[in-house]
């Protein structure tokens, strides 16, 4: 199983994608959508990767490589809105675009990617575990917008 980049016409999937993971967003106008698409596949050291099944997208994280001025000015990454379809968990999708994000890192010379999640379940942590992230080294924290 790969990855591949997103392009602009992945905007339907995406979307779909994203509702499975937050179901309680609002629904965004076609036109806003887009230009939010368009910004974030065009901002520098952003990539959307997806993973296809019968050639649709069903899987998908966000990637973003940020520059940096300590660790020997080597950059660190991002890694946001991980979700797969709920029919096609559980198949090596998820983890095919975490592989392809954490190549795309390390060939940036990254000298750290982080990723959050509010899952709680065991098999979540777990997962993410075993795609090679590591709990436990620092304290993350998150504020919210009031």
């Amino acid at each position: 199983m790969r990855a591949r980049l997103a392009t602009a016409g992945d905007l339907p999937a995406a979307l779909e994608l994203f509702a499975a993971l937050n179901p309680d967003d609002p629904v965004l106008d076609a036109a806003h959508a887009e230009r939010v698409w368009a910004q974030l596949l065009a901002q520098p050291g952003a990539s959307v990767w997806l993973a296809e099944e019968q050639g649709r997208p069903v899987a998908t994280c966000t990637l973003l490589i940020v520059p940096n001025l300590t660790r020997g000015a080597r950059p660190y990454g991002l890694i946001e809105n991980v979700v797969t379809l709920p029919q096609w968990r559980r198949q090596g999708h998820a983890r095919a675009v975490l592989d392809a994000a954490l190549s795309t890192a390390w060939a940036a010379n990254c000298y750290k990617v982080m990723l959050s999640t509010s899952a709680r379940e065991p098999g979540v942590i777990d997962f993410y575990r075993r795609c090679g992230f590591r709990d436990g080294i620092k304290t993350g924290f998150v504020a919210t917008a009031p």
